[in-house]
């Protein structure tokens, strides 16, 4: 029988808080985190709105526990924090005989740091440190490093999707028994390419984002890290966690319609959605609430809001995308939002999509206006789609203890 997978811990740091207490006040209290540029030395600094984590790089090696050291990114060490936390949490430390596994996805790596040294490598090698540091691997081996990870260690990178397919392979290797358990989930931080890459497909907003509205005009983007860990039924009995929820369904589509833009029709989107409640077992009026990818954009919330309305016809669950809370954390999303997703399942509630007004004439529905308290969540699902058409969803449950 293919085991069962259980997320016993995560760890998260975004513009809206540093750890899980804060990021949970931040919204129940339905407080945005995003503000002007702060810590990216751009032209664009005045213009846009962004989530940044609102920390220099100083302060980001003390909130790590590691001295400032050559070569660290602002990348790897919002990785390293948000992982520790995951990390002490779901107990990593105890039952080191148990195969465990990293799986850590970035897209724009350490380019943070790579931008301000790139321009003298050649000539100055007390920086190369620096431009190793870009590698997308490298902040997946400086967490593996200080966390003694070492059965299996690898890096995804698939654009928005990125860390959601990191929880996706996690479980794939605990249900075909490679691993006992797995840290999972994703890091980013932002930089000049970032910020200048996607102002030139003209995507950005210079307002708080407005996902699914009518008059959205584009995306906020973000920057966090975030990891769950995960578990087999097998390794909770060595363990002893307590799981906080189950992972039971997961999807993953390529349409490949676009470089950069979504299908119309949304093709993609259900699939991904379709596979994940297919391998749950569960049918579509089983889901109570879904955390939509989202973006704000014009193409992206058409497309999923038909992809939506063809899985879940007039049975549409509770709706929301949590991008103005934290910003699009880009490769960090998959995961991010999954923990808030899951967030929704232990305090059963239902997030608002901040900022929304009016309906998007083409669709149905309209997403959750404010903040729904003491309503039953028992399964929920998290959309992450990227660049490309890679399209993942994810679909957790609440865990019942007299069925463990």
């Amino acid at each position: 029988m293919p085991q069962r997978i259980f997320i016993t811990g995560f760890g998260i740091i975004s513009c809206i808080g540093n750890n899980i207490e804060e990021h949970l006040e931040s919204l129940l209290q339905s407080k945005p985190g995003t503000g002007r540029v702060h810590y990216v030395d751009t032209y664009l600094k005045n213009e846009l709105l962004v989530g940044e984590v609102r920390k220099t790089l100083e302060e980001l090696f003390t909130l790590a526990a590691i001295p400032p050291t050559d070569g660290y990114s602002r990348n790897a060490l919002l990785g390293i924090i948000a992982a520790r936390e995951a990390f002490v949490n779901g107990r990593m430390n105890n039952c080191r005989e148990l195969k465990t596994g990293l799986i850590s996805a970035t897209t724009v790596g350490g380019m943070d740091r790579c931008e301000n040294y790139y321009s003298d490598f050649l000539t100055n090698d007390s920086r190369n440190a620096y431009i190793d540091s870009y590698d997308c691997a490298d902040s997946t081996e400086k967490i593996a490093g200080l966390l003694g990870i070492s059965d299996f260690v690898t890096t995804i990178s698939t654009a928005c999707s990125s860390a959601a397919n990191a929880i996706m392979l996690g479980a794939r290797m605990i249900r075909t028994g490679r691993l006992d358990r797995v840290l999972a989930g994703g890091c980013e931080a932002l930089t000049k390419f970032h910020l200048n890459g996607f102002n030139a497909l003209k995507i950005l907003d210079k307002n708080p984002c407005r996902p699914f509205d009518q008059n959205r005009a584009g995306i906020n983007l973000g920057e966090g890290a975030a990891y769950l860990v995960l578990e087999s039924g097998e390794s909770l009995g060595k363990t002893g966690n307590t799981p906080l929820c189950e992972l039971v369904g997961w999807g993953n589509a390529c349409e490949a319609f676009h470089q950069t833009a979504s299908s119309p029709d949304g093709t993609g989107a259900y699939l991904a959605m379709k596979k994940a409640l297919e391998l749950s077992g569960l049918a579509p009026e089983d889901i109570d609430y879904v955390n939509a990818h989202g973006t704000g954009t014009d193409n992206n919330d058409l497309s999923e809001g038909r992809a939506l309305e063809k899985l879940f016809g007039n049975r549409m669950p509770l709706v929301s995308s949590t991008k103005p809370f934290t910003g699009h954390t880009t490769s960090a999303a998959g995961s991010a939002e999954a923990i808030l997703s899951i967030m929704c399942l232990q305090h059963q509630v239902a997030w608002p999509n901040l900022n929304f007004q009016e309906r998007i004439e083409e669709l149905s529905f309209s997403p959750v206006e404010k903040l729904m308290t003491n309503i039953p969540v028992n399964v929920v699902m998290s959309n992450s789609f990227g660049f490309g058409g890679n399209d993942t969803s994810l679909i957790f449950k609440k865990v019942n203890a007299d069925i463990l």
